[in-house]
């Protein structure tokens, strides 16, 4: 992916209609930048290979760990370590920015009927 034009983020997640489906919308490295739009309960799983990074662009998520949860508001940003169990959480319609290896399957460990194929745009 060589693309050289700017990409509005808001304008792209404007055109995504599925809960929990993550668009690429950048390669860095070997690194997928990745939006998605998410609403109600995700599948609990964890990343044994790699961290996870959730930033906020719309609404608030909560990721429920064994340590505690994790509640995360528009323009908040937090790092999920790698193998630490997570479950994605959203009462709202709200919008993300994904930061992982091109590789990376958003249900991780824990294959369900949420889990994604890899989708660039």
């Amino acid at each position: 992916m060589a693309n050289s034009d700017p990409s509005n983020i808001h304008g792209l997640l404007a055109g995504v209609t599925e809960h929990w489906s993550p668009r690429t919308i950048a390669v860095v490295n070997d690194y997928d930048v990745r939006v998605a739009k998410v609403q109600g309960e995700f599948t609990r799983h964890s990343h044994p290979e790699t961290d996870e990074f959730f930033l906020v662009l719309s609404g608030s998520l909560t990721i429920r760990m064994d340590e505690g949860d994790v509640v995360l508001r528009a323009g908040d940003a937090y790092v999920v370590p790698r193998g630490r169990l997570h479950q994605p959480f959203a009462d709202i319609e709200t919008t993300l920015l994904l930061f992982e290896p091109s590789s990376t399957v958003n249900t991780g460990d824990t294959p369900s009927d949420l889990t994604a194929d890899r989708r660039v745009l």
